[in-house]
């Protein structure tokens, strides 16, 4: 096992209404705030007005930025952290997925800094992010999530689209953890089916990727991943089927949090190869992120676990999906299958094609996603190091068919 230093200190509040508690939770820490979510989802399940109601009881003042875009971009960000500082809000809220809880920690850096967010974005051509990271100050944050997904409610960091460039990367620094998270399970009942599947695909490759590149010899690490990993693909399927069922959505929900607060990888390490490729085609295509992450990790197993280290996939297909092959390489291959099925159960199991992706385009953003991602090297880091021709030849297998 590694040395690490594992720094949490997020305040998690989860449970059945505590959504209920938000402006109790907020008033503790700000009197003005800037509520940052989504166009429409929000209001149209009654979440949004909960919360206000909520905030408005407690003698909280806010002010509504209600228009984050599924893969937040820069441009919107920067307009909202001028609004935070014109209106001189003092903390932010971020309600809703992923989108709207990363934007609320960019919208946070901006207030503060007064600079575009794009400075900040890793990887992007102004390289001013080499000096601008790790952030170390931005407003006070609380999360609020609406969707099991992204972990990023209780994490310091934030994924930002800079459209304009085609440049999607992260932000981090210890000024973006939240103060306080409001975990609600209820709130996620009423979310599209394909927000559910895709964001049980996001938690399942956050869990997997660090524990098929990190180190090997951290087992209660890896015993926590796969007892995750069996948790979202338990529940995945019976949250799509009954939407209210508590006890589905709530272990979701927690897999998420748990997914990326920094527990299962402390000790172990570990690179994301696929969410950085799949960071290119959403910055071109404006995909969904984990529909994305279901089309590219197939391939990604076969083309390169499975020849790296094939034991970690037989070892993942034993612990979750009761794989019984006689040795690792079968094992893996069981274990591959077994992956694709459950994604069919989830219906993300798709082509890069069928979602609008141009073959044209593959070898750009094969390069792309070395540029943005592999910092002053020429490979981004795996089980071994993935050049443009890798990355193109997992890129143009998920491109017509899979198998």
């Amino acid at each position: 096992m590694l040395n690490f230093v594992l720094h949490s200190p997020t305040r998690i509040h989860f449970g059945q209404g505590v959504v209920n508690q938000t402006g109790d939770i907020v008033r503790q820490h700000a009197k003005k705030v800037l509520l940052v979510t989504g166009r429409s989802s929000t209001k149209k399940t009654g979440t949004l007005q909960k919360v206000m109601a909520s905030l408005e009881k407690s003698g909280v003042e806010m002010v509504l930025f209600d228009r984050v875009e599924p893969n937040p971009r820069a441009t919107t960000i920067d307009e909202a952290g001028e609004l935070a500082r014109k209106e001189q809000c003092e903390l932010i809220i971020g309600l809703g997925g992923g989108s709207a809880m990363d934007a609320a920690k960019a919208i946070a850096t901006v207030a503060i800094s007064g600079r575009p967010i794009h400075e900040y974005i890793r990887g992007n051509q102004t390289r001013l992010w080499k000096t601008l990271l790790p952030i170390q100050q931005a407003l006070p944050i609380i999360t609020i999530p609406t969707l099991a997904a992204t972990g990023s409610e209780a994490n310091s960091g934030a994924v930002i689209t800079n459209w304009e460039t085609k440049e999607k990367s992260s932000i981090s620094g210890p000024g973006l953890f939240p103060k306080e998270a409001i975990l609600d399970p209820e709130l996620t009942y009423s979310v599209p089916t394909n927000y559910t599947s895709d964001g049980a695909v996001d938690i399942f490759t956050h869990l997997y990727e660090a524990y098929m590149t990190g180190d090997e010899q951290a087992n209660v690490q890896d015993e926590i991943t796969e007892g995750l990993i069996r948790n979202v693909v338990r529940y995945a399927k019976q949250a799509i089927d009954t939407p209210d069922d508590y006890e589905a959505r709530s272990h979701l929900l927690w897999s998420s949090t748990l997914a990326l607060i920094g527990i299962p990888n402390a000790g172990r390490g570990g690179s994301f190869p696929v969410h950085q490729m799949e960071h290119t085609l959403s910055a071109y295509y404006d995909i969904s992120h984990g529909r994305g992450l279901a089309i590219l990790t197939p391939a990604y197993f076969r083309r390169v676990v499975k020849e790296d280290r094939p034991h970690r996939l037989a070892r993942l297909g034993r612990a979750v999906f009761q794989v019984s092959a006689p040795n690792d390489v079968e094992a893996a291959e069981a274990t591959i299958q077994e992956v694709i099925k459950w994604f069919k159960e989830l219906n993300v199991y798709d082509t890069l094609e069928a979602v609008g992706v141009a073959k044209s385009d593959l070898q750009m953003m094969a390069e792309e996603t070395i540029r943005i991602s592999g910092g002053d090297q020429n490979y981004i880091a795996g089980t071994r190091s993935l050049y443009a021709k890798d990355i193109l030849s997992i890129f143009e297998e998920v491109y017509h068919t899979q198998v």
